[in-house]
Order: C-alpha cells, then sequence, then structure tokens
C-alpha cells in the first residue's frame, strides 16, 4: 500500500468546492472561545462539503491568524456569517426552514447513534462553549437535543472532536 501524494487526491478548488452541491448542514458555533476550535471547525466543514458555518457572540471571525492556523484556508471555501448572538442565528434558521438541533447532555437528548435525520430536511447543528456549553436559552429555541454517548470517567468532547464525530454520522445517514 502506497500513501498518496496531494496531486492524486483529486481535490476541489475553491471554486469548485463554492460550486459544488452542499451537504444540507449548517454549523451553529454558540459562543466558542478558541479560534483554534473555530479554525477546526471550518476544516471539517470543508472536508464535508457543508452549507455554512454560523459563527455567534464572542465566536472568533476571519480573517484571523489563529483561525487560519487550524482552517488552513478552509475560510476560504466554506460559507460562514456572524451573528450578534447565537438567538438571532437560531431564528434566521427557524425562518429558512432549518430544523435546529443542539448538540448537548440533556434530559431527553436523543443519543446520536439513535438520531435519523430525515433526507429532506435542511438541518442545523449547534455546539456550545468549551466551558458551558449550549447555552440553555439556546437548547430551549432549539428542536431537540443530540446528545454524542460517552462511557468513560469525563463526559466532554473538545467542540473540535465533537463536530467531526457528529459530521462524520451526518454524512453517512444522508447518504453522500
Amino acid at each position: 500500500m502506497r500513501k498518496l501524494a496531494n496531486e492524486e487526491l483529486e481535490r476541489k478548488s475553491v471554486e469548485e468546492f463554492k460550486n459544488s452541491s452542499k451537504t444540507p448542514v449548517i454549523i451553529v458555533l454558540d459562543n466558542v472561545r478558541s479560534l483554534n476550535n473555530v479554525g477546526s471547525v471550518f476544516r471539517t466543514a470543508d472536508a464535508f462539503l457543508v452549507e455554512a458555518v454560523y459563527l455567534c457572540g464572542i465566536t472568533g471571525t476571519p480573517p484571523n491568524k489563529e483561525i487560519q492556523k487550524t482552517a488552513l484556508g478552509a475560510t476560504e471555501s466554506v460559507a460562514w456569517k456572524y451573528f450578534k448572538t447565537t438567538l438571532e442565528a437560531v431564528k434566521d434558521l427557524n425562518d429558512n426552514n432549518y430544523i435546529v438541533y443542539a448538540i448537548e447532555q440533556a434530559e431527553s437528548a436523543i443519543m446520536l447513534n439513535n438520531f435519523m435525520p430525515s433526507k429532506k430536511q435542511n438541518i442545523a447543528i449547534i455546539f456550545g462553549n468549551e466551558v458551558k456549553g449550549v447555552e440553555q436559552e439556546v437548547i430551549d429555541a432549539s428542536t431537540d437535543v443530540i446528545e454524542i454517548p460517552q462511557l468513560g470517567t469525563k463526559h466532554s468532547l473538545n467542540i473540535s472532536v465533537s463536530v467531526g464525530i457528529v459530521m462524520w454520522d451526518l454524512f453517512l445517514k444522508l447518504g453522500r
């Protein structure tokens, strides 16, 4: 087995990415502090052809060298929009017929392995602050909550890891 060279990977150009059919998912970041996490989310969004990333509240926005360090140019390919509050983003998503899911540990949350998204519906997934998670008022405004099952002694994952897990799961379930 031989490792492929970069030129063999048939990567899309930024223009080809922008013109490609997207995975019908918008990732929403609710007051994410770490610019490295923001950059990692952009990179994951690029990998899975995500429709857009919504940056809310204190979440940093491009252009920013700390975001760029982990995004590796994905801020140029992935569409993004800034909202002063996450509730404003949720309202925008609801107005545009998205089903909004918070990714959080909550009463009656749907476990990710049991979650079956509709292939006919646009989805938004909200990821929260590294310490406080998704704000309760944002959970209240969401359609439902999805939880990533965890079995160890720690009950939290880094946000960039959570985004990767959830996006891979949605990518498979949406049949991309």
